[in-house]
């Protein structure tokens, strides 16, 4: 659970209709190796953002209701059609790949949100299109739990997106807590760090906390899968804090005893 940007898709899982377990797979392909293209391997950065835009021209090749050219087009071509998915959430995911590749800090908490809004919002909001369930509401309760989900993976992260050249922490909010770049590349977790991290942490759950109620609107096994999905956020942010925000030393993840505690609580409703 938000160990990276797409783990929290629910892929084979037993939870899921066995008729959406394919079109969830082919949504987490796509967006899989689209984000490969902007953080693996040795590509420049020219390289990357040429991936995405073959990326983007299969889309407007679905858009104009021509064959793709490559079996993963087909396939989400196929999805498309068959629910009705709205294209622009690909396009959304596909600029927040982009944008990975050329912009590596925030100023500000409104800048990171709105990467937010595309880079997770639109895994949410598709997962409704096909559960059939994409209200204004519940699209509401989706970006909130979405983009509580990116940020704290952010927050898990920070060393590893640091070695690529990211911060995803806001440049004005590392400045009001005096935390400088020093303290991340030299893993410096003093009251200073702690003060901040504890300011995202507490912003995180709220958020979060706030989209909540969709994992009782959906129903059934989808509705269970919602509440372990916002159990699994909220635990990642309990052990950060039990470990005073020393991500470097103690990243945090989730254990199969995490799983039976964050499943207790997700059937208890």
């Amino acid at each position: 659970m938000a160990v990276d940007h797409y783990e929290n898709f629910p892929v084979a899982s037993i939870l899921l209709p066995r008729h959406l377990r394919h079109a969830v797979e082919v949504i987490y392909n796509f967006a899989r190796q689209a984000d490969d293209f902007a953080d693996e391997g040795t590509l420049t950065d020219t390289q990357r953002l040429a991936h995405i835009s073959d990326f983007r021209a299969e889309l407007n090749a679905i858009a104009a209701d021509k064959t793709p050219r490559t079996p993963l087009f087909r396939d989400l071509a196929e999805i498309v059609h068959q629910h009705h998915l709205p294209l622009q959430l690909f396009h959304d995911l596909l600029d927040a790949f982009a944008q990975d590749v050329i912009k590596k800090t925030y100023d500000n908490f409104d800048e990171l949100r709105n990467y937010c809004k595309r880079s997770a919002n639109p895994v949410g909001a598709l997962l409704l299109h096909l559960y059939g369930a994409a209200t204004p509401q519940n699209l509401a309760y989706s970006n909130a739990i979405c983009s509580a989900l990116q940020l704290i993976n952010f927050w898990q992260d920070i060393e590893k997106d640091f070695a690529i050249g990211r911060i995803y922490l806001p440049q004005d909010e590392m400045v009001r807590f005096h935390v400088s770049i020093s303290h991340i590349a030299k893993h410096r977790v003093d009251e200073s760090w702690q003060q901040l991290m504890q300011f995202q942490v507490r912003r995180s759950r709220d958020m979060m906390n706030s989209g909540a109620p969709l994992g009782n609107i959906l129903k059934g096994r989808i509705g269970l899968e919602m509440r372990l999905i916002i159990a699994g956020g909220n635990r990642i942010l309990d052990k950060l804090e039990a470990a005073n925000f020393d991500m470097y030393r103690s990243r945090p993840v989730l254990r199969p005893l995490d799983w039976v505690i964050m499943l207790k609580k997700s059937l208890v409703k």
